[in-house]
């Protein structure tokens, strides 16, 4: 009984420290950096920066074609603010 609980509670302490989540207390390291659209940004969608998943909002317009480029300029939050890079259109 007592090894259960034990081995329990070392999976949970395993399962925690492995868990990746975004903090809004840590500075964003994407500004400015070129990613992909993944998901319509119609103005909202998703983009891959750095090889993770971002929410996103395109500043004008629409982008409707997965794997444009395009590149962050402003955060709110967890959502990235982005522009169409000049040379994927």
């Amino acid at each position: 009984m007592i090894g259960s609980v034990a081995l329990l509670f070392v999976a949970l302490l395993v399962a925690a420290l492995f868990r990746h989540k975004k903090s809004a207390s840590q500075e964003l390291e994407v500004m400015g950096a070129v990613g992909l659209i993944e998901k319509q940004l119609d103005p909202e969608g998703t983009i891959i920066v750095n090889g993770e998943l971002w929410r996103a909002r395109l500043g004008s317009g629409s982008a409707t074609h997965l794997h444009t480029r395009v590149r962050v300029v402003g955060a709110e939050d967890h959502l990235l603010l982005v522009e169409l890079e000049p040379n994927s259109l």
